[in-house]
C-alpha cells in the first residue's frame, strides 16, 4: 500500500504520522511531502520510505498513491498561512485516493462538530481509519 503524508510548518505532526504508521504498517511504502523543507526533513528522521518537499511534488504522489494523509487544511488553497498552493490543495482534491484529513482548528480553519482532542487521539483515530481501509483491500 502507498500511503502519502502530507504536512508543513514543522513537520511534528507529519513526523509523528510516519512513526507510528511504520510501526503498525511496515509493509507499507510512506512517502512523506513537506510544504517546506523543514517538515520534510522531520518526516523523513522519523522514517518516511521517501520524501519530496514542495508544490510539484505533492501534485505527482497525489496521482500514485492510495492514501492521503494530513491536516485538512492540505485541501484548502493558501492554508496553513500560506503553505498550501492552489494546486496543491486541487491535487489533494481530485486524487484517486482515499484522505485522511486530520481536523487540526487552527490557521483560521474551523470544523464544526469536532472536539479539540490532542494530537495523540488524532493519530489512533488515523490509525483505526487506515486499519479498515488496509483491512477492506486485502
Amino acid at each position: 500500500m502507498n500511503i502519502t503524508i502530507i504536512d508543513g510548518h514543522g513537520g511534528q505532526l507529519g513526523a509523528q504520522l510516519v512513526k507510528s504508521i511504520m510501526t503498525e504498517f511496515p509493509e507499507a511504502c510512506v512517502t512523506a511531502i513537506g510544504t517546506n523543507a523543514t517538515a520534510t526533513s522531520a518526516m523523513l528522521k522519523a522514517g518516511a520510505s521517501k520524501a519530496a518537499t514542495g508544490e510539484n511534488p505533492v501534485c505527482v504522489a497525489c496521482r500514485n498513491t492510495d492514501v492521503i494523509i494530513g491536516p485538512i487544511g492540505i485541501a484548502l488553497a493558501d492554508s496553513l498561512y500560506g503553505e498550501v498552493t492552489p494546486k496543491m490543495a486541487v491535487a489533494v482534491g481530485q486524487a484517486n485516493a482515499v484522505r485522511i484529513l486530520i481536523p487540526m482548528n487552527k490557521c483560521d480553519n474551523l470544523v464544526a462538530g469536532v472536539y479539540d482532542l490532542n494530537t495523540s487521539a488524532l493519530i489512533e483515530d488515523v490509525l483505526l481509519k487506515l486499519k479498515k481501509i488496509v483491512k477492506s483491500d486485502r
